[in-house]
């Protein structure tokens, strides 16, 4: 990550724009905003940001689309998506399409910064951790955010990486869904049960691939998931 992190904001709100980006200055991060789709593919190639905030709606691009495309495309970048439709299923489908978190307008700008914050902040590797976790058949690499199975490397969100670091690091415990959203969300919104479940089965079908004839998450009914290395 940069000395001063770079966040890129994608709305062609320009008045809003121009708002999150002085209020972003002053928390000392670099700032970059365009009002375009086609700009915000400019900038992430150009810049490699650490974070993005992006708008649903923009005039030549759907957000989601965008957000799907660039979370495959760079599964380490945070990524915030915030929009006028505040409905709980549009909440659900952005996270379930890789989108680290999601904030309906109008927002509380502290709850912007906070969520925006704690995204930058996860984006670190942890120093003082160990660099790799390791299992028979399975590795995460902390630092490069990566990880390989038996197939070779697993293609993950950001938000099934972090759900598979949270279960990885207590195999044979189970933790509920309160204590996995709490590990991959920022701020104060907490998702439904069900896109915790859905991010679980999610990354199980891909372990599942990526290893076949394992299974490295098993449900623990009426309590949450527990990671068991085999």
């Amino acid at each position: 990550m940069n000395a001063k992190p770079l966040v890129l904001i994608v709305d062609d709100d320009a008045e809003l724009s121009a708002m999150v980006v002085e209020l972003f200055g002053r928390e000392g991060w670099a700032v970059h905003g365009v009002l375009t789709g086609g700009d915000g593919e400019r900038a992430l190639a150009e810049q490699r940001p650490d974070a993005v905030l992006l708008d649903v709606m923009l005039p030549d691009a759907n957000g989601y689309e965008l957000c799907r495309r660039w979370r495959a495309a760079h599964p380490g970048l945070g990524l915030l998506m915030f929009t006028a439709r505040g409905d709980p299923m549009d909440r659900v489908l952005g996270l379930e399409i890789g989108a680290d978190d999601y904030l309906a307008k109008p927002f509380e700008p502290r709850e912007l910064v906070a969520r925006m914050r704690a995204l930058l902040r996860r984006q670190a590797p942890g120093r003082s951790e160990a660099a790799l976790l390791r299992f028979d058949g399975l590795a995460i690499d902390l630092l490069k955010r990566e990880v390989t199975a038996d197939q070779g490397s697993v293609a993950l969100t950001s938000v099934e990486y972090k759900l598979l670091v949270a279960l990885a690091r207590a195999p044979g415990r189970s933790l509920s869904r309160e204590a996995l959203s709490e590990a991959v969300q920022a701020g104060s919104y907490k998702p439904q049960d069900r896109t915790v479940d859905v991010q679980v089965a999610r990354l199980r079908r891909k372990l599942r691939e990526a290893s076949p004839g394992k299974e490295w998450v098993d449900t623990v009914r009426g309590e949450g998931y527990v990671f068991v290395p085999r």
